[in-house]
């Protein structure tokens, strides 16, 4: 009998809501427009990535 491993991967939401917290918490401490939160939906990702890198 072959001993068989089978791997799970689960995803969590843990980063999905971490980084929208994130997200939310910007636009309240920056007190921006709509519109500059929606750029803000775009380019905040980006230099968290490029810092964390």
């Amino acid at each position: 009998m072959a001993y068989e491993r089978r791997w799970q991967v689960r995803s969590s939401s843990f980063a999905g809501m971490f980084w929208f917290t994130g997200w939310l918490f910007t636009l309240a401490f920056a007190e921006l427009l709509w519109w500059q939160a929606i750029l803000a939906l775009v380019i905040w990702p980006y230099y968290l990535g490029l810092r964390l890198r």
